[in-house]
């Protein structure tokens, strides 16, 4: 299954959760998609359940169900910690997820944009790879032509919150990777353990 593309707004009405994380989607219209909206919505199972907790996460982060269960197996393979806690430090240490997070892109979406076009720099190399998973204490920069991009200043100027496990100098537009995330930083709208228990019952 590739990744998703369509309206960001219908997937998080579907899913009562805000994809962007910003809660736009979901201030006019809170109703599922479609002509009858919630009248159609049926009791979830406890598959449903977990589905939906586990497409929460993947769409959250942009990626297709093959990258996303990619990265569960690696979680899963982590012996020194909880599988969801591991699964949801490693979708944060994305590089798109990362440049989201230290406030040069307003959503994800942005962000994956300006790595996979090449604006974007890994302790001073190009990496154009938006699942890139960066190592702690990596510096997250742009090119010099690609600092004054308007959607980078225009984010910058609109001071966004800034997560305790990153740091970013707005001046020099570039941010290091401190440390990986508590759970406690991180939003509580998701249930990851349901998503363990979505892939533990197809292994």
């Amino acid at each position: 299954m590739s990744r998703y593309n369509g309206p960001v707004w219908r997937q998080s009405r579907r899913l009562g959760y805000s994809v962007l994380g910003t809660g736009e989607e979901l201030r006019k219209r809170q109703t599922v998609p479609g002509q009858h909206g919630d009248a159609r919505q049926k009791k979830k199972t406890e598959y449903g359940t977990q589905l939906a907790e586990k497409q929460k996460l993947r769409f959250t982060y942009g990626m297709s169900e093959k990258q996303f269960r990619r990265f569960f197996m690696i979680a899963k393979a982590d012996k020194t910690k909880e599988t969801g806690l591991a699964l949801l430090q490693l979708l944060e240490s994305r590089l798109d997820n990362l440049v989201y997070r230290m406030g040069f892109a307003h959503t994800r979406r942005q962000a994956r944009q300006l790595v996979a076009h090449g604006h974007v720099t890994v302790n001073g190399k190009k990496v154009d790879i938006p699942s890139y998973l960066v190592p702690i204490n990596a510096v997250i920069s742009f090119k010099d032509a690609s600092k004054s991009l308007k959607v980078v200043t225009e984010t910058i100027a609109s001071k966004p919150s800034i997560p305790g496990y990153v740091t970013v100098d707005a001046n020099k537009v570039e941010g290091t990777f401190t440390r990986l995330p508590e759970r406690n930083e991180l939003t509580s709208e998701i249930d990851e353990a349901q998503v363990i228990e979505f892939y533990n019952r197809k292994l």
